[in-house]
């Protein structure tokens, strides 16, 4: 069975959202080296509508070692509004509800899965069990405001620390999976 694996950018007070607004002087050589050793090991990316809609527009023409990933690997949109063919490299469609989609996905042969860009869809395939490792990638910095992963409302969930690292800088990646 193929690993669904997803890595979130996390401030110290738990916002995950626009990433890009706070945490570009903590993203260090080895939170670099992290990501690559991450991206090595997946052959199949999982995208929501609005991550497809921005992404698709920025990436294809990009030149830098996240481009050189994200352009020719294997990518599933989950979307209800999005129809017919997309245009972005190796991108297609979901053909059934996301949970089935990935159900399934997890059978077929492959290296690992990985969801980028999308909290909604992490929160869901996290909640129905089917994340097998959950990266929180903690930088040092109180963001503020923005949207968190976990909510109040959220049920009481055991984890298992997977592996764990604090970089020169002080971020802190630990990995997850379900207990």
């Amino acid at each position: 069975m193929r690993k669904l694996t997803a890595g979130l950018f996390h401030s110290i007070d738990g916002v995950v959202e626009a990433p890009n607004l706070w945490q570009f002087d903590s993203f260090d050589a080895e939170l670099g080296e992290e990501m690559t050793d991450m991206m090595s090991r997946v052959d199949t990316v999982l995208i929501g509508r609005v991550g497809y809609e921005q992404w698709s527009e920025y990436w294809p023409t990009a030149t830098d070692p996240f481009a050189e990933f994200i352009n020719p690997v294997e990518k599933f949109v989950a979307s209800r509004t999005l129809t017919g063919e997309l245009s972005w490299n190796n991108a297609s469609l979901m053909d059934k509800p996301l949970e089935e989609f990935v159900a399934d996905l997890k059978e077929t042969p492959g290296g690992e899965i990985s969801v980028c860009g999308s909290v909604s869809i992490v929160r869901q395939l996290f909640f129905a069990g089917l994340i097998d490792s959950l990266t929180l990638m903690t930088h040092p910095v109180v963001a503020g405001s923005g949207r968190h992963f976990f909510e109040p409302t959220d049920p009481t969930t055991r984890l298992v620390l997977q592996k764990s690292r604090i970089t020169s800088v002080g971020n802190a990646l630990l990995t997850y999976g379900l207990k």
